[in-house]
């Protein structure tokens, strides 16, 4: 396993990350294709094994069950200090008022209750999972650096949202020597790169380390156009996000296939290969079901892409409507 820094400061994580939306308890949430508890304990351990110390969950992911796994798992399996945790919030956790959002009521709520389920005194990485239009950029900014200060949190993060948004949450902490985002976390894949318009060269120049979500694309990156699993026949999120485009995303899978062929390595490889050649980008979150879903995932580590290679995997790229946090 490769370790590089979190973006401009000293903390290293490994080059890929845990995504931990895929555990947790079916009848809490919208995928019924996650995983209960007893499953999620070996890919768990797998990925430590395999040298994997940055996980990442949220307080909505099956409705704080994932937290609960991820942390269990992680107190037995591995040194706490040894360890990257993130976690997120802004999605509803109940239909009460300030059961959702980013306000200072709802930050400093969902903290500890984060802190709870996970089982520890900390969170190393505390990201905002959208924006919230309703709440002052300033009131959630203050508050993140309130957490900060109190040592429930070692960082704070971002994901989904405009780069003007992004923009101008990290004004506001720097005109009120608040605490700043050191990473995002945003949808990017090679069917999806819309973020390369401004997100991405916002991130760069500001020395933000990017997290990306569904770098598989929710798996479409990794199989044979026709083939089709538990998860993409039920997962309507991913859907969503990628059936109105699939004739035009259809002619860069060929060509992952058709690399993925030459090079005699899984998909999965080619895909994962090619995000880690984008800068700035520090560890993709990769999903996994199944513990041979990690052993392939690693091998990208020793996949170097050529310029010809990544030109022509790009090449067939088409403009998408922006997908993720309108």
């Amino acid at each position: 396993m490769d370790y590089v820094k979190l973006g401009k400061t000293g903390l290293d994580v490994s080059r890929l990350c845990l995504g931990c939306m895929g555990f947790g308890d079916a009848n809490r949430w919208i995928h019924k294709w996650v995983l209960n508890e007893k499953e999620t304990r070996p890919i768990i351990k797998k990925a430590l094994d395999l040298g994997i110390n940055f996980f990442d969950t949220a307080n909505v992911y099956s409705n704080g069950t994932s937290e609960e796994f991820v942390g269990k798992a992680l107190k037995e399996y591995a040194k706490r200090d040894e360890i990257v945790l993130a976690t997120k919030v802004f999605f509803p956790m109940n239909d009460r008022p300030n059961g959702k959002g980013l306000s200072r009521k709802a930050i400093m709520t969902e903290i500890d209750n984060s802190l709870q389920r996970l089982g520890t005194d900390y969170v190393d990485l505390y990201q905002i999972h959208r924006w919230d239009y309703h709440t002052p950029i300033e009131e959630t900014m203050e508050a993140l650096h309130d957490v900060v200060k109190a040592g429930k949190v070692r960082y704070i993060g971002a994901s989904a949202m405009y780069a003007w948004q992004f923009q101008k949450a990290l004004h506001v902490a720097e005109k009120n020597n608040w605490t700043r985002f050191i990473s995002m976390q945003n949808h990017y894949n090679l069917i999806y790169r819309e973020e390369e318009r401004e997100m991405m060269p916002l991130c760069r120049e500001e020395g933000i380390g990017v997290i990306p979500y569904s770098p598989l694309a929710s798996g479409r990156l990794t199989r044979d156009w026709n083939e089709s699993t538990y998860r993409s026949s039920t997962d309507e999120v991913a859907k969503d996000k990628y059936d109105h485009t699939a004739e035009d995303d259809r002619k860069v899978i060929e060509r992952v296939a058709e690399i993925a062929q030459k090079r005699q390595v899984p998909r999965v490889q080619i895909a994962i290969a090619w995000l880690l050649h984008k800068q700035p980008v520090t560890a993709p979150i990769i999903g996994a079901t199944k513990t041979d879903h990690l052993e392939t995932a690693t091998g990208a580590l020793s996949v170097s892409l050529s310029d010809e290679e990544i030109a022509y995997l790009e090449e067939p790229y088409t403009a998408h409507p922006i997908v993720g946090f309108q």
